[in-house]
């Protein structure tokens, strides 16, 4: 397919490599209201067009690569032309805002998902399918840290960076959500939570650091520590404590593995690692274009996306819930 995307910053890089990676995948230009044109590093510029209305060539397929308060006015401008859509994460910041972009798609017949690649690691999809098969037993307890680095001048180069109105909140929207994402695919969503949230090292209005306490409908007890003062950053850890044993996966890879009468399923882990922990520049666009390959597939056949919106939207609706928690507290 032919693709526009929404936005020229860092993360429209990630997806312009990874679109150039995958066969039958096409860059038809971006989106800019200061640009004619925007070229990446080593390839030629393309064209630029104030809004999607304006845009003179084909295209199917629009990716929304533009802070996250910004989501919806895009994907559902590309609902209403017929097009596809692909939204970085998170889907929206409000269920409302949310339901509006779903609402669009759906009455249009176009799909809409939303780029939470991590799941698209093999390791991720070898335990999600040990999970639904029940082959560890009984889930005792799943703790997650996300204990990242942003530097102030990160939060300083953007207005927006880690307030409400656009980034939709601090760690736990922003730098977190991929990984709980991946949480709640593996194990589901909670039935409570207790959070604690605080601003530490930064000068920022949302959080910088927070930790929740969750209980499932099965008796699960579940922790998420979330954090960008945690210098230098680190690779997250996934502990799950089971019937069988316990397993880790750790930036999505499997590191950990005691569990009585399962082989291992860890595959070999990438060569080049992500760097998230530390930055907010991608090095490597591989699982972005797994999930490009992914949603190629799934426009080709009327499937569902391997991140679709339903389950986007429940990524935010935790998130919010943790917000919401934190806030009838004080």
């Amino acid at each position: 397919m032919k693709y526009v995307i929404v936005g020229t910053g860092n993360i429209s890089g990630t997806y312009a490599d990874a679109l150039r990676a995958v066969a039958g995948c096409e860059l038809t230009g971006f989106i800019s209201r200061r640009q004619t044109r925007h070229g990446l590093a080593g390839q030629p510029s393309l064209p630029c067009w104030p809004t999607l209305a304006d845009i003179d060539e084909p295209f199917d397929t629009v990716i929304v690569a533009t802070p996250n308060g910004l989501h919806p006015q895009s994907a559902i401008a590309a609902a209403r032309l017929g097009k596809h859509i692909l939204v970085e994460k998170p889907l929206a910041i409000t269920v409302a805002a949310m339901d509006s972009m779903m609402d669009a798609a759906r009455q249009r017949g176009v799909t809409l998902a939303v780029s939470f690649q991590r799941r698209s690691y093999p390791d991720n999809l070898a335990v999600k399918s040990l999970l639904a098969r029940g082959a560890l037993g009984r889930i005792y307890a799943a703790d997650l840290s996300c204990r990242f680095w942003r530097d102030q001048p990160y939060y300083d180069s953007a207005e927006y960076r880690g307030g409400y109105r656009l980034d939709g909140g601090g760690v736990f929207m922003q730098q977190a959500s991929h990984a709980i994402d991946t949480y709640i695919w593996l194990l589901g969503m909670l039935a409570q939570l207790h959070s604690e949230l605080a601003t530490f090292a930064h000068r920022m209005e949302a959080e910088d650091h927070g930790a929740v306490v969750m209980r499932y409908d099965n008796g699960m007890i579940g922790t998420i520590v979330a954090s960008t003062c945690a210098r230098p950053g680190y690779p997250p850890p996934l502990e799950v404590c089971c019937e069988k044993g316990t397993f880790t996966l750790t930036n999505d890879c499997i590191d950990v593995w005691h569990i009585d009468g399962v082989d291992n399923p860890a595959h070999p882990p990438p060569p080049v690692a992500d760097n998230g922990a530390s930055s907010a520049t991608l090095n490597d666009s591989r699982r972005h274009q797994a999930i490009l390959t992914d949603f190629e597939q799934a426009v080709a056949r009327g499937a569902v996306p391997l991140a679709d919106d339903d389950d986007a939207r429940r990524v935010t609706e935790l998130i919010l819930h943790i917000y919401q928690q934190h806030e009838r507290k004080e």
